[in-house]
């Protein structure tokens, strides 16, 4: 199926959203996000517009507390709209088996422009919710893996830059404080 095949018809349609992503140091990056309890229309619309802003900010994953919402919930995409069948909405996820170790170089939507190489398990196994509140499983290994972990984090308030040394947090701190003087960030 075409891009153009998967819209929606005007009558199904309802203009989502697009959120705009909260960069570091905002408060709500660095607390844990709320359990979900109510699966209702407005969660599903909620993970619609989660999607759509994700794209936009041209990333493949997006956590509610990115986008100011203090809530367990995230989107993942690691094929970036290539495989509509890939892409994960997880509710109160979970992460219950990690395996191996992979250390490459991470990105984040809230700390733009800032990338550095994070020790995270080669694979993992999560459990969670999808927006009608059925629990379901994913595996993930490698790309997919290390996104699960990250958005994850975002969800008990931690960032990639916490897995990093002393050191090389101290110099992402500084580039951040000398992007903000400059009124770059």
């Amino acid at each position: 199926m075409s891009k153009n095949e998967a819209k929606p018809s005007p009558k199904d349609s309802k203009p989502h959203k697009i959120h705009e992503v909260v960069k570091y140091p905002d408060p709500v990056l660095s607390k844990p996000g709320e359990k979900v309890t109510e699966f209702t229309p407005e969660l599903a619309q909620l993970v619609d517009e989660m999607f759509e802003s994700m794209y936009a900010a041209q990333g493949i994953g997006l956590a509610a507390p990115q986008i100011g919402i203090s809530k367990q919930i995230t989107v993942i995409d690691v094929s970036f709209k290539e495989r509509p069948e890939d892409k994960l909405a997880l509710i109160n996820p979970e992460i219950i088996e990690r395996e191996g170790k992979q250390v490459e170089e991470e990105g984040c939507l809230s700390l733009p422009e800032i990338r550095e190489k994070v020790s995270r398990a080669a694979r993992v196994k999560v459990r969670a919710q999808n927006v009608k509140g059925e629990f379901f499983e994913v595996e993930g290994e490698e790309l997919l893996a290390r996104a699960l972990q990250h958005e994850i984090d975002h969800l008990h308030g931690i960032l990639f830059i916490e897995h990093l040394s002393r050191l090389k947090r101290d110099l992402v701190h500084r580039r951040i404080r000398k992007l903000q003087k400059n009124g770059e960030w």
